[in-house]
């Protein structure tokens, strides 16, 4: 049948099948070679999103990068050097959070003026993750991003069946020329999104619902962590010279983006929502 084989000879059958033989061949040929470029492709995507995570990490102030078992004071020092992810840390199964009923806000969601449950555990880049079933999560962006951020200019949601990794990019929010990147909390496939009157949620479902939520801040730790932000946010506009952001009581100002037009809300930004 083919012509390298012994006693072929030249027929109209046999040029028609070689004919469909080779079509056959060259479409699986070209399949593979564009499924190999799609998967290196996303490779090269996934892995620019590692490095710019380890770089924007690196380049964090140290008061950005204190640990979580700093925060509750477990430990004296201590600076996170494993990129907020608990899950690969050596240290985080010794260092067992403490559960003191003061630390537990009696099931107050009312930290420092800012609406923060304890039924969400919360990412350092300001999104929330609320458990919805065994598998399943709600991703949103907390009560203190929600601030600082205000009415978005535009929300890139991701597609439904997105991969969605810790510490890579969730979706991105346009602001005041600004283009910022909203971090992932947790690893997962897009299966629902949307966005409503300025909110937005992200629906995950979990490959691993054990360890999914294991390295994201909760109970005794929100209202530390969300001190040590608004001392963040002073430094920032600090640096930036446009004078104190917050009001008597340690609430945000309202609409305070209005009152001060020639900050540098990209850097302003950045800074708090990990970006270096």
């Amino acid at each position: 049948m083919f012509p390298w084989v012994y006693e072929f000879h030249w027929s109209f059958g046999h040029l028609i099948f070689l004919g469909l033989f080779f079509s056959v061949l060259v479409t699986v040929v070209v399949t593979v070679i564009q499924a190999m470029q799609k998967t290196r492709k996303a490779t090269l995507l996934n892995n620019v999103e590692k490095i710019r995570w380890h770089e924007d990490f690196e380049d964090l102030p140290l008061e950005a990068r204190i640990c979580r078992h700093e925060l509750t004071g477990e430990v004296k020092h201590r600076t996170c050097d494993n990129g907020f992810d608990c899950r690969t840390c050596r240290m985080h199964p010794q260092l067992q959070l403490k559960r003191k009923a003061e630390f537990l806000q009696n099931g107050d969601a009312n930290v420092f003026g800012f609406f923060m449950p304890n039924d969400r555990m919360y990412h350092r880049g300001h999104t929330y993750v609320k458990q919805e079933s065994e598998r399943t999560f709600t991703i949103g962006m907390d009560d203190f991003g929600q601030r600082l951020i205000g009415n978005a200019e535009n929300i890139e949601l991701p597609e439904i069946g997105t991969r969605l990794k810790v510490n890579e990019t969730a979706c991105t929010i346009k602001k005041l020329g600004a283009t910022l990147r909203i971090l992932s909390p947790i690893d997962g496939e897009v299966i629902d999104r949307f966005y409503e009157n300025g909110d937005w949620k992200i629906i995950v479902r979990s490959d691993n619902s054990s360890l999914a939520t294991n390295h994201l801040l909760r109970d005794a730790e929100i209202r530390p962590w969300i001190m040590r932000e608004m001392e963040r946010l002073q430094i920032a506009f600090a640096t930036n010279k446009v004078g104190a952001t917050l009001a008597d009581g340690g609430e945000l100002v309202p609409d305070f983006h209005k009152h001060f037009p020639k900050a540098d809300w990209d850097g302003i930004l950045g800074h708090m929502f990990l970006e270096a």
